[in-house]
């Protein structure tokens, strides 16, 4: 019997093991199947998952949605009025109460009718408002897209100054590996080897920095595209490199004339603040509210009419047709600093652009073989005795400080371009 009883006892106790582990493995198997962050992503990547999962973004968007709702409302008709009176209930003398010959009854229905175009009007105000608040966020999202791209070059700038610094201390480690064998062999003496070995010191400290450098413009970018978007050990994919655009300022600044959300919103503020100048003449006229009523007084049934509106003396809305006009003309003085910062905006731009593609091509054009030839040199004459060792720690120094004003040059170049459609408010440049 007890055989049994264990048994049965097995099977119970086995099923509430399946029962309460079976949630925890299927939660296990979900998260298994979901995509796992990407490791790699490119520029292109990187600002899509920014206008997707952004937070500060997404908490902008939610105005639209705002805006719209106000639209509904302001497109809504006033709801009808019910008033029910009842009186001379002598509630101090029940035996009078007569309901249907003593006391008064009065049941109304009224309703407010608007004048002056009123409803129409808040209608297109609020249309005006949503439309402005699509291209305030539209300019949110032009911001977003410039950051991230700064963000996305400032990584690559990262990535090649490390890849730098560890190609220099690995060469250079190669030179302090020699020169303890020469030094060993009394070719050189050890206060020359010493020097020899502190630089190396420098590279490495240099490499160090390059590693910071390269996790804090991580960390910046993750922020930018979302940080559960991205696994933790992600890479961008690209290069720092020179590609010639042909540009002109005068169709830049047509395109972002024709473009720009931050000056179309502008616009449309302009057309919003003429038409609240509308709709407070609207608001001007008074509204009429009619009302029919049943009154039943003891044995005698009626039905009445009535209208109610109020008199135009003092209040006519001056006071908000006076602000309403002020603001059309500050709206416009608006639209206009608005142009005109989109035209310096490009300017600016544009002549960022061309000193950056002209400081490239200067260092393209034969300072970097240059840099490179004469470190070569001076390495190849100092293993021969034929130089000093100043001379090759100064080589060493050029070539590097070189290599990375170039980096730093093509960073900024490619940083320009995407400035560029930055100011002009399109994909003007690929």
């Amino acid at each position: 019997m007890c055989r049994h009883r264990w048994r049965r006892c097995g099977r119970v106790s086995l099923a509430s093991l399946v029962l309460v582990f079976l949630p925890a493995v299927s939660l296990a198997q979900a998260r298994s199947d979901s995509p796992r962050p990407p490791t790699l992503i490119t520029s292109e990547q990187a600002v899509q998952l920014a206008l997707e999962h952004n937070q500060t973004l997404r908490a902008n968007r939610l105005n639209i949605d705002q805006s719209r709702a106000n639209e509904v409302t302001a497109g809504l008709k006033p709801n009808p009025v019910v008033t029910s009176t009842n009186a001379d209930f002598p509630v101090f003398t029940p035996s009078q109460i007569s309901l249907p010959n003593t006391q008064t009854y009065t049941e109304s229905l009224s309703y407010l009718f608007e004048r002056g175009g009123k409803r129409e009007k808040r209608v297109v105000v609020a249309r005006d408002t949503t439309e402005a608040t699509v291209k305030t966020v539209d300019d949110a999202e032009r911001q977003i897209r410039f950051q991230v791209q700064q963000a996305f070059i400032a990584v690559l700038l990262a990535k090649s100054n490390l890849d730098l610094a560890q190609q220099d201390l690995k060469d250079f480690g190669e030179v302090v590996t020699i020169d303890k064998q020469r030094m060993a062999s009394g070719d050189i003496s050890e206060g020359d080897y010493l020097k020899i070995a502190l630089q190396k010191l420098q590279l490495e400290q240099d490499v160090s920095a390059a590693e910071v450098s390269l996790v804090q413009g991580k960390a910046v970018l993750r922020q930018l595209v979302g940080y559960e978007t991205v696994a933790d050990d992600f890479d961008v994919a690209g290069t720092l490199a020179h590609q010639k655009y042909a540009l002109a300022l005068a169709d830049l600044q047509q395109q972002a004339l024709a473009a720009r959300p931050d000056l179309l919103a502008a616009s449309i503020n302009t057309r919003l603040a003429n038409n609240t100048v509308a709709l407070a003449f609207g608001n001007r006229a008074p509204d009429l509210t009619g009302e029919v009523e049943y009154d039943r007084n003891g044995p005698v049934n009626g039905i009445g009419f009535g209208f109610s509106i109020a008199l135009p003396i003092h209040n006519r809305n001056q006071g908000e047709i006076a602000r309403s006009e002020v603001a059309v003309r500050q709206a416009r003085e608006s639209e206009s600093a608005a142009r005109v910062t989109v035209l310096t905006d490009v300017a600016n731009a544009y002549a960022g652009f061309q000193t950056n593609e002209k400081v490239v091509s200067l260092f393209e054009s034969g300072y970097l073989d240059q840099a490179s030839q004469s470190r070569e040199i001076s390495t190849y004459a100092y293993r021969r005795g034929a130089s000093s060792l100043l001379d090759l720690l100064d080589a060493e120094r050029t070539y590097r400080a070189t290599e990375l004003a170039y980096r730093q040059a093509l960073a900024a170049y490619m940083t320009g371009a995407a400035q560029i459609n930055f100011v002009v408010g399109r994909q003007v440049i690929q």
